[in-house]
């Protein structure tokens, strides 16, 4: 079961009368050496359970059937459809036409141990994986294609400029790391941006880990203020609450690791 390349998704697309949608951000992956890392580094095997967002034509969704998983499948474009019942016939898969963001993915995935292995369409990748990261703990593992600058965010820590809310969320309830770069010209068509597979696994979550998102969310909505004037809005006196957790004053959002984030959510 081969990987589609470049001209095997324009003469599908073609004959089912498909073109790629930019509004909604698709870049169809187009490379086969691509795909395989990507099924290798989630560790997909016989009896893996896949939910996969944004399937496009289908070409990491085979390959993921092909290591043995059985995939839940997400696809909002309904002119995909066809596009899709076609490549996947015969295997292992449950193919949803909808918007993923509008599903809560806790009441679609049966049991545990859920692997997240995606090509991300890049308008609406972030907040649907940070969502999935805060609150489906069926699944433990994330392997998911992303714009560069957002693997950046996902992965960087205190200190780096890319370092945010994304990276506060990642950081608290997995271990994040870059698995590789991936170059605009093995997509159809190429974005004007470099990519990168980054890969997650999931941690225990910690207690008051919402708590901490929310003062990590209002410290960064007003990040050029010091914290003792951003957290005003979430807690009563941000100075006490400081002292409390043992943190200056004086610190600012992008100051605080996400174990601080922690502790000020437990004071």
């Amino acid at each position: 079961m081969s990987a589609q390349n470049r001209s095997e998704i324009q003469a599908l697309l073609d004959r089912h009368g498909v073109k790629p949608n930019h509004r909604l951000g698709q870049h169809f992956l187009a490379d086969a050496n691509i795909t395989r890392k990507i099924v290798e580094v989630a560790g997909v095997g016989p009896g893996s359970k896949v939910v996969e967002v944004g399937a496009g034509t289908g070409t990491l969704t085979r390959a993921l059937c092909a290591a043995g998983a059985r995939v839940v499948c997400f696809e909002i474009d309904t002119g995909l459809r066809s596009v899709l019942e076609e490549v996947t016939q015969g295997l292992d898969v449950e193919l949803h036409i909808e918007d993923a963001m509008r599903i809560d993915l806790r009441h679609v995935l049966d049991g545990d141990g859920w692997l997240f292995v995606s090509n991300l369409p890049y308008n609406v990748g972030t907040p649907l994986l940070l969502e999935a990261i805060r609150k489906v703990m069926s699944i433990r593992r994330f392997v998911v294609m992303v714009q560069n600058e957002v693997a950046r965010r996902l992965t960087a820590g205190v200190g780096s400029p890319d370092y945010g809310l994304p990276s506060v969320i990642a950081g608290i309830h997995t271990t994040a790391t870059i698995a590789m770069r991936v170059p605009p010209q093995v997509f159809y068509p190429p974005p004007r941006v470099e990519s990168a597979v980054v890969e997650m696994t999931r941690v225990a979550t910690p207690e008051m880990a919402e708590r901490a998102v929310e003062l990590a969310r209002a410290g960064f909505g007003q990040r050029r203020k010091m914290l003792r004037r951003s957290l005003a809005s979430v807690v009563d006196d941000p100075v006490v609450l400081l002292e409390k957790a043992r943190l200056l004053p004086t610190a600012r959002a992008e100051e605080l690791s996400p174990a601080q984030y922690l502790d000020l959510a437990r004071a």
